[in-house]
């Protein structure tokens, strides 16, 4: 908000790139989904998927929570700061995965993805899945 308002204020042309060109710098983690009903859970916290929509509610808007915070962030390595997530990189036959909790029962999978200069910059979500089965 802060920024906004300062672009707001300035009249000169040249200094809204400046502002824009650094804007482009804070470049957060981008987001896809693999599954669109994972999507349509996030931006509409429902979905005909019948996988997805026997969720409980609680579950839901912790995950676009969930799905949020993995947004505000600039790598997936930022992810180890926010300690309720539990952010983890699974073993065994899911060694490519990271997770992320939701709650104690269910956790959000994802891969992440690297950019050119190979800083892990986009996740895929791919499914939400009880932790223990």
């Amino acid at each position: 908000m802060i920024v906004l308002k300062k672009i707001r204020k300035i009249e000169n042309y040249s200094q809204k790139n400046i502002i824009f060109a650094s804007l482009k710098d804070l470049m957060l983690m981008e987001i896809m989904f693999e599954k669109v009903a994972l999507e349509e859970l996030y931006t509409h916290e429902n979905t005909q998927d019948r996988e997805y929509n026997r969720l409980p509610k609680d579950i839901v808007k912790r995950y676009v929570k969930v799905v949020n915070y993995m947004k505000a962030v600039r790598r997936v390595e930022d992810l180890f700061l926010i300690n309720s997530l539990h952010y983890e990189k699974l073993k065994g036959n899911l060694k490519e995965v990271e997770a992320v909790r939701i709650n104690k029962q269910y956790r959000l999978l994802f891969q992440s993805l690297p950019n050119d200069s190979g800083i892990m910059v986009t996740a895929l979500i791919f499914d939400i899945s009880k932790h223990y089965e």
